[in-house]
């Protein structure tokens, strides 16, 4: 879901810069030195799963895992995306250096909000079927409202973008099925060998 170069106008590349800085402070401010590790790989996993790209638009459609790192991570999925998306647009030309921030927060915050969800769905649903549905819905949040953030920056740019942006959501539609799973089966596998990485969560 990277937006290229020269596509958002200067105001919505501004916000989104003040508010991945802003986001990344809170993760960093709460971030365990014990977590560091965690946070490394998965910013690596995250890295690697977005690499396979299908243009939609100005933007692209491809795993993201953002709303895996949410459920794992919160607020320190700011830090851990932002590294990401950094190199990639360093190495590979993803996206772009002036869209960072717009990239950044849009699957960021997502991810957050995805975090949230998990919480609140895992508490009060105890057990492993509850766990199972609250990373189902993690998962699946962290995928629709990155396609929903996005598809605001592009809309809120130029109403020209209204079409790609429709395009843009209904792209990620299965991209929501198939990260909901991810995120079911691997918080199932991390339940049971390393359930204190679900606790770390907040869960």
């Amino acid at each position: 879901m990277h937006i290229a170069e020269g596509v958002l106008s200067p105001a919505v590349l501004g916000a989104g810069a003040v508010l991945t800085v802003i986001g990344t402070a809170v993760g960093l401010r709460g971030l365990e030195y014990d977590r560091l590790m965690t946070v490394a790989i998965l910013a690596a996993a995250f890295f690697v799963a977005s690499l396979i790209h299908v243009p939609v638009g100005p933007a692209s459609a491809h795993l993201i895992l953002n709303g895996l790192l949410g459920v794992l991570l919160g607020w320190a999925a700011f830090p851990a995306i932002l590294a990401a998306l950094a190199l990639q647009a360093l190495l590979f030309q993803y996206g772009g250096l002036t869209v960072l921030g717009v990239n950044a927060f849009t699957m960021s915050f997502a991810g957050v909000l995805a975090w949230y969800c998990y919480r609140a769905i895992a508490r009060a649903w105890p057990g492993r079927n509850g766990l199972r549905v609250a990373a189902f819905c993690g998962g699946a949040l962290g995928v629709a409202g990155a396609g929903i953030f996005t598809a605001l920056a592009l809309a809120f740019t130029n109403e020209g973008f209204l079409a790609a942006a429709q395009l843009l959501l209904l792209a990620h539609l299965p991209v929501m099925l198939v990260e909901g799973l991810i995120t079911m089966f691997t918080v199932s596998f991390i339940a049971r060998v390393r359930p204190e990485l679900l606790r770390a969560s907040g869960v």
